[in-house]
């Protein structure tokens, strides 16, 4: 239930300060926030993260994380049904997809009247952290079929949240034809944090933790009420899912 790639991006850094004055402290923590940083210590207990020395992680998690879920999801698609054909990457603006590519024309004419591009501005033009595309569907003409946008955030702030609801609310808006799963990817510990983006009206279809089970494990044992409140609800609606279980929903949907 924890992603194959995660152990490889999560783990221990040095810290001059933070909240609970480690010297050590998890890399997806907020060090002004003690009980982010009990949890995401938890996190790396339950996955057996020594925490004797700095872990050899990357500096920014970020866009490896962009990485890691890409070639993923390239992989096990094929291999979870190969009757279709799949197109996994990295970046891309969502034209490129045919409930979308009617958009390039949009596109023009706001490019060519300046009224237009004040009154509608350019924000329909998205670029998903990755893009799971399928080819050959003749009923669909040329272009490849939207089949998910994934948002690949190593932590959730509220700033990152309203990004990713505001780009998945203008592709719920602007598509013709099916939707696209539209998920979320995350590190972050924090269940109130995650709740912010699990919660709400249907931009984000739902949050796939990279390390899920530890987390669950983490959460049990030394999460206060509130957290563990946020964590049942959000997991007991299915708002919240192991990352593992991204790539079967895709190929079984």
């Amino acid at each position: 239930m924890t992603a194959s790639f995660a152990s490889k991006l999560v783990g221990w850094k040095k810290s001059a300060k933070n909240k609970c004055a480690w010297g050590l402290v998890p890399n997806n923590a907020d060090v002004d926030n003690a009980e982010s940083l009990r949890l995401a210590a938890g996190v790396l207990e339950a996955l057996g993260v020594s925490s004797d020395m700095p872990s050899d992680v990357p500096a920014n998690p970020g866009g490896p994380l962009e990485q890691y879920v890409q070639a993923d999801l390239a992989s096990e698609l094929p291999q979870l049904d190969a009757d279709r054909h799949w197109r996994v990457q990295a970046g891309g603006l969502v034209t490129e997809f045919a409930q979308y590519a009617h958009l390039k024309t949009v596109d023009a004419l706001v490019q060519a009247n300046p009224e237009l591009r004040v009154t509608i501005g350019r924000d329909y033009l998205i670029k998903p952290d990755v893009t799971v595309g399928l080819l050959d569907l003749d009923v669909l003409g040329a272009p490849p079929f939207l089949h998910a946008a994934v948002s690949c955030k190593w932590t959730i702030r509220s700033d990152r949240v309203q990004n990713i609801r505001h780009e998945y609310g203008q592709l719920v808006r602007h598509r013709r034809g099916r939707q696209p799963h539209l998920v979320a990817v995350t590190a972050e510990p924090l269940p109130s944090r995650l709740a912010s983006i699990a919660r709400g009206t249907g931009e984000v279809d739902a949050v796939y933790h990279i390390a899920y089970e530890a987390l669950a494990d983490a959460v049990a044992r030394v999460a206060n009420d509130a957290q563990k409140a946020a964590w049942d609800e959000c997991v007991g609606q299915r708002r919240i899912l192991p990352y593992s279980a991204l790539a079967q929903t895709l190929a079984r949907w």
